[in-house]
């Protein structure tokens, strides 16, 4: 996880988290039912380190293999453990890519 281990995320922090704007979280609510954030009296949505995983499938999906909706909900049902597990590897990548460019770039001002 990209922040502290806290047991709930409310919607700014999960947008914030993953790079993805509140419209859409709010809209992938209501296309994705698996993503089910936690509300309080005044309807505050408070979402977990799973909710957070399941958000983070739904745009490896949408965003980096180019699937539609549709698309993106069959494979979550039919294949829900090996979308998590490639969704985390590329995640992981994306970090290792990203610390290895502040090296290079940290090295070059060096010069």
């Amino acid at each position: 996880m990209d922040s502290t281990d806290k047991k709930y995320y409310k919607i700014r922090e999960v947008s914030e988290i993953i790079g993805v704007p509140l419209s859409t979280l709010r809209f992938w609510e209501k296309e994705f039912t698996f993503i089910k954030p936690k509300r309080n009296e005044h309807g505050t949505r408070f979402y977990t380190a799973s909710d957070i995983e399941k958000i983070r499938m739904v745009i490896y999906l949408t965003k980096e293999k180019g699937l539609k909706i549709n698309a993106a909900q069959q494979q979550i049902k039919n294949n829900h453990s090996g979308v998590s597990t490639h969704a985390r590897a590329v995640e992981r990548l994306k970090a290792i890519r990203a610390e290895l460019q502040q090296m290079l770039d940290a090295m070059n001002r060096l010069r």
